[in-house]
């Protein structure tokens, strides 16, 4: 797993004791499944300690948190997401690249520079996911900002967990109280996909299905597009179970949905919600281009 310093350490120092001249406004929230707007901050800047807790406690309070009118650079998100802990680099390519550097590209275009539709790929990030979860320690926060937009559309989804587990039947609870879901990179790829080999190369890793804050205590539902299996049950079964969960989980009342504007950044929980961007524009057309940060978390339980 690689992992990345600030460009610049001194820099970096400096947002430890970086000031603010006035404080920053945390707005009312977006839904009733999250999300919270936080203005008079200018993210180019370091944070000071005050700041930085204020937008801690409205990450765990609100799991999404919204900044608009950024102007932001890579190695400026960096320094904001590397505030909050270690900043991870994408295990599959390199650090060094361009395109995977501080922060990496996440985008529908393609190599030749024009827009294209990937929604359809079972790997997109176009199906409800949670980051990374097929790693042994996955990330407790990811921040997109956006650098180009579709006219309309191009939004992105997510899913309060925490809310979903909560208002299931005590049966349901029982029922799935212990279980352990393995997950694996491209667990929903069919079998003659080209990408499966790259797949299957890797070990699943095994998560608990009903997963335990480690920061708020709070109970949430772990699954997702990268959920292969139900350890120690049947396949069919386990399957099964998980689908009726994702359903569950990703009921309208459970979902806050960001519609972009330029200039956003948005950071997350990841281990509360899952996400999904939303194919609601011409793909094949426009471009929608956003960078991103990682945060590593710590093993769930």
């Amino acid at each position: 797993m690689a992992e990345l310093s600030p460009p610049d350490e001194a820099e970096a120092r400096q947002g430890w004791t970086g000031g603010l001249s006035q404080p920053i406004r945390v707005g009312p929230r977006l839904s009733p499944a999250g999300g919270v707007a936080v203005d008079r901050v200018d993210l180019a800047r370091p944070l000071s300690p005050t700041a930085r807790e204020q937008i801690r406690d409205a990450f765990l309070a609100h799991h999404v948190v919204v900044f608009h009118d950024q102007k932001l650079t890579r190695e400026q998100q960096f320094a904001f997401a590397a505030a909050f802990g270690v900043v991870e680099g994408p295990a599959a390519y390199p650090s060094s690249g361009k395109r995977y550097s501080v922060a990496h590209v996440i985008s529908n275009v393609g190599a030749d520079g024009n827009p294209t539709d990937r929604s359809t790929s079972p790997v997109s990030n176009y199906n409800w996911h949670t980051d990374k979860a097929y790693r042994r320690v996955p990330p407790m926060m990811t921040s997109l900002y956006a650098v180009e937009l579709p006219p309309s559309g191009g939004d992105t989804e997510f899913a309060n967990t925490t809310m979903a587990y909560s208002a299931l039947p005590a049966e349901t609870k029982r029922r799935i109280a212990g279980l352990h879901v393995l997950f694996r990179w491209g667990a929903s790829l069919p079998p003659n996909d080209p990408a499966i080999a790259r797949a299957e190369s890797g070990d699943p890793v095994a998560h608990p299905l009903v997963r335990t804050h480690p920061e708020t205590g709070g109970k949430a539902l772990y699954l997702g597009n990268h959920a292969l299996h139900i350890k120690d049950l049947p396949d069919a079964e386990g399957r099964a179970l998980l689908d009726e969960l994702l359903a569950h989980a990703t009921q309208r009342q459970f979902v806050y949905a960001h519609r972009w504007r330029l200039g956003d950044l948005v950071m997350w929980d990841n281990r509360c919600l899952l996400h999904r961007a939303v194919a609601n524009f011409e793909m094949g057309r426009h471009r929608r281009v956003l960078h991103r940060t990682v945060v590593r978390g710590t093993v769930p339980f």
